[in-house]
């Protein structure tokens, strides 16, 4: 039995900017606008509009938050300063992701109005909520579905600050990456958070549904002279595909360890207290350090072919790998892919390697992550 997408608040704008719609995570979602191409470039050279409102908000309060959210994820949340925020991720029993995750702390957790806002993936913001709900037990702290009480709008690229500064009476000189703080954005009520999944500078914006129409329209208009454009998911995936980001259900999965994924650093072991997977990832960080089997490396094609999630990695006629994410990359003009392989393949350099698209062993130069770093 089909479902109805959700509509986020911007819906009937997207489509007065004739943007082909896509259903995503249950969402009824902007893919692009004209060309996803452009699109990119957009971003990478002055800047682009995103409506990212599909995103799940969970806030966490209480005189125990922080302790909750110790025991619940990976990362130590204790040590987050107010304003500021920690990617991190929240694992099953035996280790594996469930999601990948951004923890804002928004108040302070020694009183009684501590607070933080969990940001999970649009597809597992349920599945974060439940386990959230369920690890809360026993600690004085409430978990609460905030998913209907925002929309998130994302300006990236060289030129948002100086489109955002127009619009905002926010210090955005002062605000540091993966920091964030209240403000107003085109007269209305936002969280202005110096985060992004682009690899560029950006911001994104926290505000009601009912203003988010409103802010839109400001950016659009402080943007139109210096080459702002909305963009879709679609040129979303391709950014952050340079930049080495990685995305849940592709890199990311209940069936891998963030030791598995090359991100065992999110794991804070030091932190004084019990947390949900710990025995597990201790082992799964012994073996990576004795003898992962696999390792995420960056594809460079030689050719124009591209790969796609769940191709072969190949040398010497065996398979050593598999692809998780693939396109053509607009900036570096061939197509990459990031992709799991054999340690032993897993170096810079290292020769004889291909993807097996549709029965043909392709040439791919293996490099190390990410293929693109912003110019700071």
């Amino acid at each position: 039995m089909s479902t109805t997408p959700r509509l986020t608040a911007l819906d009937a704008l997207h489509r007065s900017l004739g943007a082909t719609m896509t259903d995503f995570a249950g969402w009824d979602m902007p893919l692009r606008y004209a060309s996803e191409r452009d699109e990119h470039n957009a971003v990478r050279t002055h800047a682009g509009l995103f409506d990212l409102s599909h995103m799940g908000e969970i806030t966490v309060t209480g005189p125990q938050a922080v302790d909750l959210l110790n025991y619940a994820l990976v990362g130590n949340i204790g040590t987050v300063g107010l304003g500021r925020a920690r990617y991190t991720m929240i694992c099953q029993e035996d280790g594996g992701i469930l999601d990948d995750l951004i923890v804002y702390r928004l108040g302070a957790a020694t009183s009684q109005n501590g607070e933080f806002m969990v940001v999970a993936n649009a597809g597992n913001a349920q599945i974060v909520l439940d386990a959230l709900t369920e690890r809360a037990a026993g600690f004085d702290a409430v978990v609460r579905d905030d998913r209907d009480a925002y929309a998130l709008i994302a300006v990236q690229g060289p030129e948002s600050p100086g489109i955002l500064k127009s619009v905002t009476d926010a210090d955005l000189d002062g605000l540091k990456y993966y920091a964030g703080l209240p403000g107003t954005v085109a007269g209305v009520p936002a969280l202005i958070a110096r985060t992004g999944y682009t690899g560029e500078d950006g911001f994104e914006l926290f505000v009601a549904p009912s203003d988010a129409e409103q802010v839109w329209q400001a950016l659009t208009e402080a943007g139109k002279d210096v080459g702002l454009v909305p963009a879709g998911l679609s040129c979303r995936d391709t950014l952050r595909l340079e930049a080495g980001m990685p995305l849940y259900g592709h890199e990311l999965t209940t069936a891998l360890t963030p030791f598995d994924a090359g991100l065992g650093r999110v794991v804070k072991f030091e932190k004084e207290c019990d947390f949900v997977g710990r025995t597990s990832l201790e082992a799964a960080a012994e073996r990576a350090a004795a003898n992962p089997p696999r390792k995420l490396v960056g594809l460079i094609a030689e050719g124009r072919r591209v790969p796609r999630a769940g191709f072969a990695v190949v040398a010497e006629g065996q398979v050593i790998g598999e692809v998780t994410s693939g396109a053509p990359s607009p900036t570096l003009g061939k197509p990459i892919a990031i992709a799991y392989v054999d340690a032993a393949h897993a170096e810079p350099g290292t020769q004889g390697v291909g993807v097996d698209i549709r029965g043909t062993h392709e040439p791919y130069e293996v490099v190390a992550l990410p293929f693109y770093k912003r110019q700071k």
